[in-house]
């Protein structure tokens, strides 16, 4: 049987620790999800020119953000990586050279996810890079390559926020803006009707879809995910809740074989 495939919206990086209806739904996901011999993430805060994957053998915990408790800084993650998992995403793709990258480590989209997930940090975790320079349709086209790995026992992770502006968020007000709202909704309808190039084309489809979407990099990584939606597959949406000018909204792809 095959890997279901995650996006997940990671939003605050404290959610790692605090112990809150996001952490509580990765944890139950966790559990409920086959045990996978290895992860790959795609994760919003990793953006190179060209792809890369990572190879080291035991992957930093990288704290790439500020402003926040040393409680946060002082987290480690101490997940194996996977070389042969590596070689083996980059020899995946053959309309472009995937490389190797043998020093980097685990960035918070990746991390602070899978803390709740697999807090025994057990399970080999390699991540693979988007160049946001290229075109959504350039991502979902990479990404379809990738799906022998779900029959690989590979669980694939991709993490961002389906609508993601901090120029207009305020931590002192969590309602939703009524467009973040708007959108996170038209989104998640997208998404359930398999309705892909519509999805890959989002962000130029109206003025609110730009609100939304105003970099790519917190969007491309739901690519990683439509790409290995198969024929049938049904989705199930997780964490649907929109903070302020971010949505949290998260989909498995594939059955979950647990629960």
């Amino acid at each position: 049987m095959k890997m279901p495939v995650l996006f997940v919206g990671h939003g605050n990086p404290m959610n790692a620790i605090e112990h809150n209806g996001f952490h509580a739904a990765w944890s139950a996901l966790g559990r409920r999800l086959p045990r996978p011999k290895g992860i790959l993430c795609v994760s919003a805060h990793w953006e190179t020119r060209n792809a890369f994957v990572t190879a080291t053998d035991k992957p930093e915990t990288i704290h790439d953000f500020y402003g926040f408790p040393r409680e946060l800084f002082d987290v480690r993650y101490p997940a194996p990586g996977d070389a042969a998992l590596a070689r083996r995403v980059a020899s995946l793709v053959t309309t472009e050279r995937v490389r190797i990258d043998p020093g980097r480590g685990l960035d918070h989209g990746a991390w602070s996810v899978l803390i709740a997930m697999y807090p025994a940090a057990d399970i080999p975790v390699v991540q693979l890079s988007m160049d946001t320079s290229l075109p959504g349709r350039h991502h979902y086209d990479l990404a379809r390559q990738l799906a022998p790995l779900r029959d690989e026992s590979v669980l694939v992770v991709a993490s961002g926020n389906i609508v993601h502006n901090l120029r207009l968020f305020s931590f002192r007000d969590a309602r939703p803006l009524p467009w973040a709202g708007r959108c996170d909704e038209e989104l998640r309808g997208l998404i359930a009707g398999r309705r892909h190039d519509e999805l890959i084309d989002y962000p130029a489809r109206h003025a609110e879809a730009r609100l939304a979407v105003p970099t790519p990099e917190h969007y491309l990584p739901l690519h990683y995910a439509l790409a290995l939606q198969e024929p049938g597959e049904t989705t199930e949406m997780f964490n649907t809740q929109v903070i302020g000018s971010i949505s949290m909204s998260s989909v498995v792809i594939g059955r979950l074989w647990q629960g």
